[in-house]
């Protein structure tokens, strides 16, 4: 989440990406430390650098590349409140960490948690207050430029290239590309790292299958057969929801309609927008500003203004579970939501809940109904890049925190993160793939494959492409196979996917990611929820009011970096 720098889009492409392995979330008592696989390749001899014995010694380490001394470092992590999760700071698997980086560096690790729903405004106060951990995370780089530019970030830039030798898993992992993604091409300043995003898988549209069987409705593949059913889904509540049939919700979003409501609103970009329109627009991530936008709210409005979409929506925050329930007990027929919601964590998932509360047909399917100008189910996509890892100008051990990435990043640590204990956590099969068990007691993971642990990567990679296909097919315990496959085939099909368009700073984007993100979230709630008469002039002054603020001057700043970068092409090479 957040607002990104400095990419641009390239390309259609139909690829089929890998995809993350739902985790179970339930109560957790850590007690006795994990076991460790092999000590990681960072830890070897076979590992080691070439530098010589005296070139170790100024950093105070020795052939083993553990500190003489004993070094201290804090981490970020993220608290998600799960119920019935696990301490973030406090678990098995932190323990697991810091076991690993006292036996292999000789560093002592402590973790931070910073709420992950509010995790934006939570590291602004900490950066101020000059009290951020050693490591940091954050989807927001904006934030991470505005205290770079009063220098409160350290320049990563020589603390990777001139540790190089030290940190083989880190360079051989993240590779060029993600270190030097945000590297400034004028001064040559590296702020942050891109985290490595293994699949770009985003959203998906679901709708409840055994609702479409009952009507003997076919999958929508349009707008207007999406419409249409669900009026059909309102019409017909008595039938779907017999006694219940006042609580029918024929479509379901929320707070974030950028997010939640984005193939639909991407269905209405023409088809031969320019990367040069992209790039220059491309700094709220929910793609506010790509030309013609707002017909795919006034859908929403339209939707709404007919009970078709669930009236509560703007009243409930990030992390609030109340839509999560309503579609657990089997009121909504529709969503749009991260491409593996209905199935992600275990017995808790709304698909577990739903065939236990309404009965084994019960599910929701991805489907594909909207299309674009040109025919084509367009979806926006990332580039190969996640979250950004920085350090706070206060980090008095940057070598230290360096060897932490490494080790992060080194493959059997990224493996027993992400899958945990073989017999207990995952089970190995006949063909070589991992298959999650889902965890009880401590051993529970408290975000999908350990993500806010494997900082460095998100998305299962066992360092095998096809193992790690069929270790994402085996990750759902409960759920049939067939929901998986078509949900990751819908997600990336036809996607453009996001290139690095690197023009260095965007000076008017200091300090505005959280305050625009805000505005443009206020607006678009006020907008669907308007009457359809005062549709456009809620959403137009809401808008004026997005670009006066610093929108406007962010896109003035990118037309003029991408002229100086690229002239007048409009298409990246």
């Amino acid at each position: 989440m957040g607002f990104r720098r400095g990419w641009t889009i390239l390309a259609a492409s139909s690829t089929i990406a890998l995809a993350l392995a739902g985790c179970t979330n339930n109560n957790a008592a850590p007690s006795d430390s994990p076991a460790s696989p092999a000590p990681s390749a960072s830890a070897t001899s076979s590992a080691s650098p070439n530098d010589s014995n005296a070139e170790l010694d100024k950093l105070g380490l020795d052939s083993n590349l553990k500190f003489k001394e004993t070094r201290k470092i804090t981490v970020e992590v993220y608290d998600r409140g799960n119920d019935g999760g696990s301490k973030p700071e406090d678990n098995f698997y932190t323990q697991y960490i810091k076991d690993g980086m006292l036996r292999d560096h000789n560093v002592e690790v402590t973790f931070v948690p910073v709420p992950r729903w509010t995790e934006g405004e939570v590291i602004n106060n900490l950066l101020a207050a000059n009290q951020a951990p050693d490591i940091g995370v954050t989807y927001d780089y904006a934030t991470i430029q505005t205290y770079a530019n009063m220098g409160g970030i350290l320049d990563l830039a020589p603390l990777v290239e001139d540790n190089k030798a030290i940190l083989p898993n880190l360079w051989g992992y993240l590779t060029e590309t993600n270190i030097n993604w945000d590297k400034d091409p004028s001064t040559g300043t590296l702020w942050a790292l891109e985290a490595r995003l293994n699949t770009l898988n985003r959203i998906n549209t679901f709708v409840r299958e055994d609702w479409l069987k009952k009507l003997n409705l076919p999958a929508p593949t349009s707008l207007q057969e999406f419409e249409d059913m669900l009026v059909a889904f309102k019409d017909n509540a008595s039938t779907l929801l017999g006694s219940d049939a006042d609580k029918m919700i024929p479509f379901s979003t929320s707070f974030d309609i950028g997010w939640r409501a984005d193939h639909l609103t991407a269905s209405f970009v023409p088809n031969d927008i320019t990367d040069r329109d992209i790039f220059i627009h491309d700094f709220d991530d929910r793609h506010l500003l790509y030309p013609n936008y707002k017909e795919g709210i006034r859908v929403l409005n339209k939707w709404y203004n007919e009970d078709l979409i669930w009236k509560d929506f703007p009243l409930y925050p990030a992390g609030d579970q109340t839509e999560d329930n309503l579609m657990k007990a089997g009121y909504v027929g529709a969503f749009i939501h991260n491409w593996d919601y209905p199935y992600r964590n275990g017995n808790d998932s709304i698909h577990a809940s739903l065939q236990k509360l309404v009965g084994p047909d019960a599910a929701y399917i991805a489907i594909e109904p909207f299309a674009n100008d040109a025919g084509d189910y367009k979806k926006f996509l990332s580039g190969p890049v996640d979250r950004k890892v920085f350090f706070p100008a206060s980090n008095k051990e940057p070598v230290a925190s360096m060897l932490y990435l490494d080790w992060i990043s080194e493959l059997d640590n990224r493996v027993f993160l992400q899958f945990g204990e073989e017999g207990v956590t995952h089970e190995k099969m006949p063909d070589g793939s991992l298959a999650t068990i889902a965890a009880t007691g401590e051993k529970i993971m408290n975000s999908p494959a350990n993500i806010d642990y494997t900082i460095t990567s998100n998305g299962l990679d066992l360092g095998d492409p096809d193992l790690t296909v069929k270790s994402m097919a085996n990750g759902y315990a409960g759920v049939d196979s067939r929901f998986i496959v078509t949900a990751n085939q819908i997600t990336t099909h036809e996607g453009r996917i996001g290139k690095n368009a690197n023009v260095g700073a965007i000076q008017a984007e200091d300090g505005q990611g959280q305050a625009l993100k805000e505005k443009r979230d206020t607006f678009l709630n006020k907008a669907v929820t308007a009457s359809v008469d005062k549709f456009d002039s809620v959403y137009d002054a809401g808008m004026k009011d997005y670009l006066n603020s610093g929108g406007q001057a962010i896109i003035d700043e990118r037309t003029s970096a991408w002229e100086k970068y690229f002239g007048n092409e409009t298409m990246l090479k």
